[in-house]
């Protein structure tokens, strides 16, 4: 297609989003991911939209992931580490390794995809081999692994999360790669220190591309909840009417928690950004007439959901679904609800070729693959002499890309190489779009009518992924108790303003949408591990701070998995 106008617009919608890693009572960071994707994945991305200015983009951050980017880069700033690993990573080797921090290295330290990010490298396989080779031996056997395996094995699972325009830009990490083994106190600590940069300039980054117009910050109510659900437990009927629902009737005061949680994420993104968002995306795509009507309420230009929630939409407002491509490529109102919100929907085949498909392609054979799928819509769009399509391609700009080869560096440079050159497509964002048509003249943009929204969220159309069964109404039974617990002491006045401030922050925390989904046996049993006991002491600290003992419940597993690493729920929250 090499028409010399623009008859397809795309936007390109990168989600970046962690739960809260701290144990808010200390600062210390239970598990790593926020600053190995932020070494990783968040500084991957602002390379290859620096490298191409002409490619437009919309970048979503959930304020609770820049909270811990902030406080990771004052602990830099301040040295004194509250992780974990990165402490052991710059620690003095003079004294021995204690059992403890030898437990840590050895469990955490091989966490990381093995295809791509271990066999690779000579060095860090080999460490791995003689893991394996000890462990068989029995768990005896670790105890004479040398305190110089350990710290190059935690030096290793750095170098394989770092980034790979950070690694080729870095005459360090090329040093310490190419060496491989018997890595000083100096290189541990020059290798920390280059962390450190890595997250001082993660947010101005962003904050730069965004103020040369090249891409616009969106954000995500502040702790990312599964808003419909706090809001009502019933919706999760909408899709699936037989729905197994938790004991408690609802939530308490689940909508105004909602209206909190975007609130608060509206004052930090004007914050940190200079400016308040114009649009949200919703935890998960997860939305809902009420939802929407609050986000209506408070002035936000658009919000974004997945396709099969407008495939539901429509069909229920005309008796049947059309083919896709006849309501897909363009965004909808809900006047009724929220009339001067406009509802985007991402192409959730395109979205999860990205995310799921192109991981096992050459780079630049799925971005030419891509390309190809855009000029096919744009062709069919043509023949029908409808508006320009607008194709929404939504997804987690942090997980995918540690399934592809080199982080994803060969495809995301040929894609968006190919796109800035392209004559047919262009880049777009929401806000920009939109203004673009206020431009034109139109007092608004030309956007279609829906009398009702369903709701639901981007994994299937549905809430399944957080509610439903067993585990996750177990899950969401705790916290309604939680909440009543915390509505009586806060309602009776016993807490001081300190107290009371730290358990407000406490339960936002315990509100997440993330600790939900890792309920159920087919996420891989280590990870539900983890999030589960991590989510059952948020709620134990909640009592602690309303001066309340936690119930017995919260010192029991809530689930236990039993699926493969490589499984859909692995690959999408990637640890």
């Amino acid at each position: 297609m090499t028409a010399g106008h623009h008859p397809l617009d795309l936007v390109l919608v990168w989600h970046f989003h962690q739960p809260d890693y701290r144990d808010l009572a200390t600062g210390e960071f239970r598990l790593p991911w926020t600053y190995l994707h932020a070494l990783k994945d968040y500084s991957d991305m602002a390379w290859h939209l620096e490298q191409h200015p002409q490619v437009r983009a919309v970048v979503n951050f959930v304020p609770v992931l820049v909270d811990q980017l902030e406080d990771y880069v004052r602990q830099f700033d301040s040295g004194e580490l509250r992780d974990p690993l990165l402490r052991l990573l710059v620690r003095p080797s003079a004294t021995p390794l204690t059992v403890s921090e030898r437990a840590t290295i050895l469990e955490r330290c091989f966490h990381a995809n093995h295809q791509h990010m271990i066999r690779p490298f000579a060095a860090y396989r080999g460490l791995h081999e003689l893991f394996d080779l000890a462990s068989n031996q029995g768990s005896d056997s670790l105890a004479y692994l040398s305190d110089q395996y350990l710290y190059d094995l935690v030096t290793w699972y750095h170098l394989a999360w770092t980034g790979e325009t950070v690694r080729r830009g870095s005459e360090l990490v090329t040093r310490l790669m190419s060496a491989g083994r018997r890595f000083s106190d100096d290189d541990r600590r020059a290798f920390g220190a280059l962390i450190g940069e890595v997250m001082r300039g993660i947010v101005p980054r962003y904050r730069r591309l965004a103020e040369r117009g090249q891409i616009e910050l969106s954000a995500t109510p502040h702790h990312h909840p599964l808003a419909p659900l706090l809001i009502d437990f019933a919706s999760a009927r909408d899709a699936e009417p037989q729905a197994a629902l938790p004991r408690a009737a609802a939530y308490p005061g689940g909508a105004e928690r909602v209206a909190f949680h975007i609130d608060s994420a509206i004052a930090a993104h004007a914050q940190r950004f200079g400016a308040r968002p114009h649009g949200m995306w919703p935890a998960e795509g997860a939305v809902s007439a009420p939802l929407l009507r609050l986000y209506g309420e408070r002035g936000l230009a658009w919000i974004a959901s997945g396709e099969r929630v407008l495939a539901r939409s429509v069909a229920r407002a005309r008796g049947a679904a059309p083919p896709r491509e006849e309501y897909l490529y363009r965004p909808w109102r809900t006047p009724d609800v929220a009339p001067e919100l406009v509802c985007f929907f991402r192409d959730d085949r395109l979205s999860d070729l990205i995310g799921f498909e192109y991981k096992s392609w050459d780079g630049r054979d799925a971005a030419a693959n891509f390309v190809a799928e855009l000029e096919r819509i744009a062709t069919q769009g043509a023949a029908k002499g409808g508006a320009r399509p607008l194709v929404s391609a939504i997804l987690d700009g942090e997980n995918a890309w540690e399934w592809y080869a080199y982080n994803g560096y060969y495809f995301l440079d040929a894609l968006y190489s190919a796109l800035g050159a392209h004559k047919a497509i262009r880049t777009t964002t929401y806000r920009a779009w939109l203004e673009a048509h206020r431009r034109r003249g139109a007092s608004r943009a030309p956007v279609d009518a829906l009398p009702a929204i369903a709701a639901g969220s981007w994994v299937h159309g549905s809430f399944s992924t957080w509610i439903g069964s067993h585990d996750k109404n177990r899950a969401w039974d705790l916290l309604a108790a939680a909440k009543q617990c915390f509505d009586l002491v806060v309602a009776s006045g016993r807490l001081d303003a300190e107290r009371s401030r730290a358990a407000f922050a406490q339960l936002a925390a315990c509100e997440a949408s993330d600790w939900f989904w890792w309920f159920g046996d087919y996420n891989p049993p280590e990870a539900v591990a983890s999030f589960d006991q991590l989510y059952r002491e948020k709620l134990a600290r909640l009592y602690a701070l309303l001066n309340l003992p936690a119930p017995e419940e919260l010192a029991k597993p809530i689930s236990r998995g039993s699926g493969h690493p490589e499984a859909g729920g692995a690959m999408r929250r990637a640890s």
